[in-house]
């Protein structure tokens, strides 16, 4: 099997970086991905491109699509595509601004950042309000068929969606335990899933399994912290873009009326899907796109 971008089924690491770019008007972007590709080992450096970006290269890429805005639902859900996303991964923050440098670099005026964002591990992968995130993840054999595209031309890629939420801590604090329990439908102590959880609790809304086709993702969120805004970087990684999507409806209510309590203390800011390339040659393989 064609290999994946390791980080794609890795554990999150200590720290982390999220810078996304859009492509510079009038430039050829060719030249600067081919000098990323040299950086991006799939590991420490993982990367994945925007719809507008496939398109402006006169590739298509299959079931890439941009990140939707659902209209009409209860809770704003927005859609912020861009052209690339970098995932940088490391055990040390200085490490990260030098690979940010060395991105930036390779990239030179063919693209702009449009946003950076640093994420780390937080206890054992818990949230900042405290929950354990990525209970359900796939594991093993079950990670890779959620994760990765199985077969075809783009056999070994994936698709990643990314979200920055930002968290409402006096919303939180308001709560009781018991509420913040109910809110997200385990204990916070324990992470053990409460038998009378609310229909509107989190792990309802989301429980993979229960959408036709199932929807399981592999989740790699880590929180982020800048000034006194903080939340979670919502990252998950699926074979399409479909799971993110029908999650995500349901979360904001549209399917049944019933609006998921996460956002009673946190709401999306952004939100870009992207695919991302497999791996050839020990670097991300450009070959889809002509490059």
């Amino acid at each position: 099997m064609t290999d994946s971008q390791a980080a794609i089924l890795q554990a999150v690491p200590a720290h982390a970086r999220h810078l996304c770019f859009n492509r510079s008007a009038g430039s050829d972007p060719r030249g600067a991905l081919a000098a990323l590709r040299a950086l991006a080992d799939g590991d420490a450096v993982c990367v994945g491109l925007g719809d507008t970006l496939a398109r402006a290269l006169g590739a298509r890429i299959p079931v890439l699509r941009p990140f939707p805005s659902l209209a009409g639902s209860a809770e704003a859900i927005p859609s912020t595509p861009t052209d690339l996303w970098v995932w940088l991964r490391a055990d040390d923050r200085g490490d990260l601004y030098h690979a940010s440098r060395a991105v930036e670099a390779a990239l030179g005026d063919a693209f702009a950042l449009v946003e950076a964002v640093d994420a780390f591990r937080h206890a054992d992968s818990r949230d900042l309000s405290g929950y354990e995130d990525g209970t359900e993840n796939p594991e093993g054999d079950a990670a890779v068929r959620a994760a990765l595209v199985a077969d075809g031309p783009l056999r070994g890629s994936s698709f990643a969606a990314l979200q920055r939420w930002t968290h409402d801590f006096r919303a939180l604090d308001a709560m009781s335990q018991p509420q913040r329990d109910a809110c997200i439908g385990r204990r916070r102590d324990t992470n053990e899933e409460l038998d009378d959880a609310p229909a509107s609790a989190h792990v309802k809304r989301t429980a993979q399994e229960r959408f036709e086709p199932e929807a399981f993702v592999v989740r790699r969120s880590m929180p982020w912290v800048d000034g006194r805004e903080a939340g979670l970087m919502f990252l998950a990684f699926a074979a399409s873009a479909d799971p993110f999507e029908v999650q995500m409806r349901r979360m904001a209510g549209l399917d049944d009326g019933i609006v998921d309590a996460l956002f009673g203390f946190t709401r999306p800011v952004t939100g870009a899907t992207f695919w991302c390339p497999a791996i050839a040659g020990g670097r991300i393989d450009l070959a889809p796109l002509g490059i």
